[in-house]
C-alpha cells in the first residue's frame, strides 16, 4: 500500500479516535469534587460584561502571563523559521517553538482563563480536564520531539543523529497512543502534567550531556549557548516545584495577592524563550558531513558546522 493511501486511512482514524475520546473526559471529575460555585471560591476571578452576557475570567493575572508566553513563543518560532537559511536545525526549532507556543495558549485557556466555562458551567461537578488540555499535552510533547530532531541536526551525526531522529518520531507516536489510553480507560496519570515532565526529562538530559561533551571537546559557542539553555530550564522546573511544595499560591491568595507557582513557571519560561531567541537562534547551524578534514576547525574529521 502506498504512503498516500496509508495517510488517507490513518490520519482520519486518529482524528476520529481523538474526537471520540473527548467524550470520555466528562467522566473524570475534579478531585476533590468542586461545584461551579466552589470552583470560583478557591481561586481569583473577574466578571466581564458584554451586554446581557457575563464572561467569568479565572485567574486574570496568571492568564495574562501565560498568554504572553504563548504569543512570545510563537513569535520566536516564526523568527527561527525566517532566519533558517536552509538550516534544518533552525527549521525544526521553529516548528518546536510554534507547537510550544500553541500549547501554552491552549493551557492558559483551559487551566486558567476560561476554566469555569469549559469545566464547570452547566454541570453539577467540575471536570478535572478537557480536550483543550489534551491538545496542550500533545503539542508540548511533540514540541520536545521536534527539538530532538533539531538537536540531531545541529549536535549529532551518524548513528547518534539517526537514533535521535528516530526517537523523536517514535516518542511522538507513542505519546499519542498513551494519551488515548489515558482518556479511554481512563488513566489520569497518562494525561497529567506530571507524566509530561517524566516523558520530557530524558530528552533534555540527553541534550545537556551531548552539548557538555561537545563543548569540552570542541569549545564551540553553539554548545555553550545550549548548555545555558538547558541549565536555565532545569532552574525553571526547580523553581516551580519549590514554589508548589512551599504552598506559595494558597499563602499569597489568602492575602489577596494573585500570584501562583504557575506564574513562577511561566515567567521563567518567558526568560528562557527570550534566551533562545536572542542567544541561541543565531548560533544554531547544521552539523554536516564534509570532504577532507579541515585544519581550521575543532570538529572531528570529515564533519564541520555548516
Amino acid at each position: 500500500m502506498k504512503i498516500n493511501s496509508l495517510k488517507r486511512i490513518i490520519l482520519p482514524l486518529i482524528f476520529t479516535l481523538f474526537m471520540a475520546s473527548c467524550g470520555r473526559l466528562d467522566t473524570i471529575l475534579y478531585d476533590p469534587p468542586q461545584t461551579p460555585q466552589t470552583w470560583l471560591q478557591i481561586q481569583p476571578y473577574a466578571e466581564i460584561y458584554f451586554g446581557n452576557q457575563t464572561i467569568i475570567f479565572v485567574q486574570p493575572s496568571t492568564s495574562a502571563i501565560v498568554y504572553l508566553l504563548g504569543i512570545l513563543t510563537v513569535g520566536i518560532g516564526i523568527y527561527f523559521l525566517r532566519i533558517r537559511q536552509g538550516q534544518r536545525s533552525r527549521l525544526w526549532w521553529g516548528i518546536a517553538l510554534l507547537l510550544w507556543g500553541i500549547g501554552a495558549l491552549l493551557a492558559g485557556t483551559s487551566y486558567e482563563a476560561f476554566s469555569y466555562a469549559i469545566k464547570c458551567a452547566g454541570r453539577e461537578f467540575c471536570l478535572w480536564t478537557s480536550w483543550w488540555e489534551i491538545a496542550y499535552l500533545l503539542t508540548t510533547v511533540w514540541s520536545i520531539d521536534a527539538m530532538t530532531v533539531a538537536m540531531a541536526c545541529s549536535s549529532a551525526y551518524g548513528k547518534l543523529r539517526n537514533a535521535l531522529t528516530l526517537y523523536g518520531l517514535i516518542n511522538g507516536v507513542a505519546y499519542l497512543i498513551l494519551v488515548l489510553i489515558g482518556v479511554f480507560v481512563p488513566v489520569k496519570f497518562l494525561i497529567s502534567f506530571e507524566f509530561l515532565l517524566v516523558l520530557g526529562f530524558p530528552s533534555f538530559l540527553v541534550f545537556f550531556i551531548i552539548n557538555v561533551w561537545r563543548y569540552r571537546k570542541y569549545k564551540l559557542s553553539t554548545d555553550l549557548a545550549f548548555i545555558g539553555a538547558w541549565l536555565w530550564l532545569a532552574v525553571t522546573v526547580a523553581a516551580y516545584f519549590i514554589a508548589y511544595s512551599a504552598g506559595m499560591t494558597q499563602a499569597l491568595w489568602a492575602k489577596g495577592i494573585w500570584f501562583s507557582e504557575n506564574d513562577v513557571l511561566h515567567i521563567f519560561l518567558i526568560a528562557w524563550m527570550l534566551y533562545l531567541g536572542i542567544v541561541v537562534a543565531s548560533r544554531v547551524t547544521d552539523l554536516v558531513v564534509s570532504g577532507p578534514p579541515r585544519p581550521d576547525t575543532h570538529l572531528p574529521p570529515a564533519v564541520i558546522q555548516k
